[in-house]
């Protein structure tokens, strides 16, 4: 009886933690791109971004002052941890990421119009 019930314990603690294993490979509660990315968000995105000042310093694929949006969209996953850390950044501004230039604060832009820009800059990848 003391074998089968140590054999329980293992078993049970083994596929403990292998669940657990897994599930911080996959990052938990992370969300695929695809559902970050909503189709929706991203057109208006690309809708807000063009009435905006960000093309003064940013191009689809290419360094101007600021970096490519194709590069932000590799360095950052479409997670929505990345989508509302960049919108900050959006919105109060940031240095120091890509180089000396800073990037000028956008104070004007709402959370949620930051963050629709920012999931048309992921989507670029």
């Amino acid at each position: 009886m003391k074998k089968s019930f140590v054999f329980l314990i293992c078993s049970v603690f083994a596929l403990g933690t292998s669940g657990y294993a897994q599930t911080k490979k996959t990052g938990k509660g992370a969300k695929p791109a695809s559902s970050v990315l909503s189709p929706a968000d991203v057109a208006q995105g690309k809708a807000l971004i063009t009435k905006s000042d960000c093309f003064a310093c940013h191009k689809p694929t290419e360094k101007l002052v600021g970096p490519a949006y194709s590069d932000v969209a590799k360095k950052y996953p479409a997670t929505q941890a990345n989508v509302t850390m960049l919108a900050k950044k959006v919105i109060k501004g940031g240095s120091g990421v890509w180089g000396e230039i800073p990037m000028a604060p956008h104070p004007s832009v709402t959370q949620a119009d930051a963050e629709k820009i920012v999931k048309y800059i992921l989507s670029t990848k």
